[in-house]
C-alpha cells in the first residue's frame, strides 16, 4: 500500500492506492456494479454527491470499494471507474482552488502513487478497447519506466490528466479514439480502458520484462 500527499499553495491532495494480488482477494465476491451518470466531460453538472462514493451511494466501508471526494464529481466519477476497471483500492481526499489546479495535481499524485505501486516482476504491457454507446476508444500502455503520452481525449482538462497521470507513472501510454461525438462518454470510455490495460499490465510475473532490471522510486512523495 502507498500513502501519497501532495501540497502546493493552491491544492492539497491525499492518495492511498494498492494493487496487486492483496487487492484482488479483497474484492473478490463483493459484485458492485458500475452505473452511469449523467455530467459533462468538464464535471460542469454533478451527476453524484460529492464524498458519498461518487455514485450517489452510502458512504462505504467495505475496503473493495473506492473512497473518493475531489470536489469534482466527473473526475471522482472517473477515479472510481480507473480504480474499479483497474482492480485497484484507491482513497483520494482533494480539496484546491481551481478545477484545473486539483485535476492536475490529482493526477500527479496517482501517478506517483501507482510508480510506487508497480512491481519489478509484472506482466508490464496492456491494452485494451472499450465501446461507449458511440464512442469506441482503444488503449495500450506500457510500465517499463520511460514515458510517452499520445493522445489526445475531447476534453483539454483530462487529456491533461491523462498526461500528467502517465508522466508521474513513469508509463509509456497510447490513447487513440476511434469514434465517438459524445465528449463525455468518450472521456469515460478512456478511462475505462485504461483501467483494464492496467489491470493486465500489473498482473504480478516471474520476470523482469526489461534489459535493465527493475525499477527503484525514492522519496518523490512531495515531488
Amino acid at each position: 500500500m502507498t500513502v501519497m500527499t501532495r501540497e502546493t499553495r493552491e491544492t492539497r491532495v491525499r492518495i492511498v492506492l494498492r494493487t496487486g494480488a492483496e487487492t484482488a482477494a479483497a474484492r473478490a465476491g463483493t459484485g458492485a456494479a458500475e452505473t452511469s451518470a449523467g455530467a459533462g466531460a468538464e464535471g460542469t453538472a454533478p451527476e453524484t454527491s460529492a464524498g458519498a462514493g461518487a455514485e450517489g451511494t452510502a458512504p462505504e466501508t467495505d475496503v473493495a470499494v473506492p473512497r473518493i471526494d475531489t470536489t469534482v464529481p466527473f473526475l471522482d466519477h472517473m477515479l472510481v471507474t480507473l480504480s474499479r476497471y483497474g482492480g485497484m483500492h484507491l482513497e483520494v481526499d482533494a480539496a484546491g482552488d481551481l478545477r484545473h489546479h486539483l485535476i492536475e495535481d490529482v493526477a500527479i499524485t496517482l501517478g506517483l502513487a501507482l510508480r510506487r505501486e508497480t512491481p519489478a516482476a509484472c506482466a508490464r504491457y496492456g491494452s485494451a478497447t472499450v465501446p461507449m454507446d458511440e464512442a469506441l476508444v482503444h488503449t495500450a500502455l506500457d510500465l517499463g519506466g520511460r514515458f510517452y503520452y499520445e493522445g489526445p481525449v475531447p476534453s483539454g482538462l483530462y487529456d491533461h490528466f491523462l498526461r500528467s497521470f502517465a508522466e508521474k507513472a513513469a508509463m509509456t501510454l497510447h490513447v487513440r479514439v476511434l469514434r465517438g461525438r459524445d465528449r463525455h462518454h468518450v472521456v469515460e470510455a478512456a478511462v475505462k480502458a485504461v483501467g483494464l490495460s492496467l489491470r493486465q499490465a500489473l498482473t504480478p510475473g516471474g520476470a523482469v520484462f526489461s534489459t535493465k532490471g527493475g525499477v527503484q522510486i525514492i522519496g518523490e512523495e512531495n515531488s
